[in-house]
């Protein structure tokens, strides 16, 4: 299953659930705390799936690999 972004519904399903974690907590999650949240036990299961996401041009952030991007749009 693919989603109009051209991401997957697991890679869809991050993108959602870190947006809510930020708006809830005021900070992006931790790569666990996003794993957990979407039902992935292994922090090399989601690392992945953000690795394959940037490489789609979707950034996702995460606490401990800051930038200048905004955590709810990447930009």
């Amino acid at each position: 299953m693919t989603t109009l972004s051209g991401l997957s519904a697991r890679q869809d399903e991050i993108v959602r659930c870190a947006r809510r974690w930020v708006a809830e907590y005021g900070e992006a999650p931790s790569m666990r705390e996003l794993g957990q949240a979407v039902g992935l036990s292994s922090s090399g299961s989601i690392s992945y799936q953000l690795r394959r996401m940037r490489e789609a041009g979707v950034v996702v952030e995460t606490r401990g690999r800051r930038s200048d991007r905004c955590p709810h749009c990447g930009q």
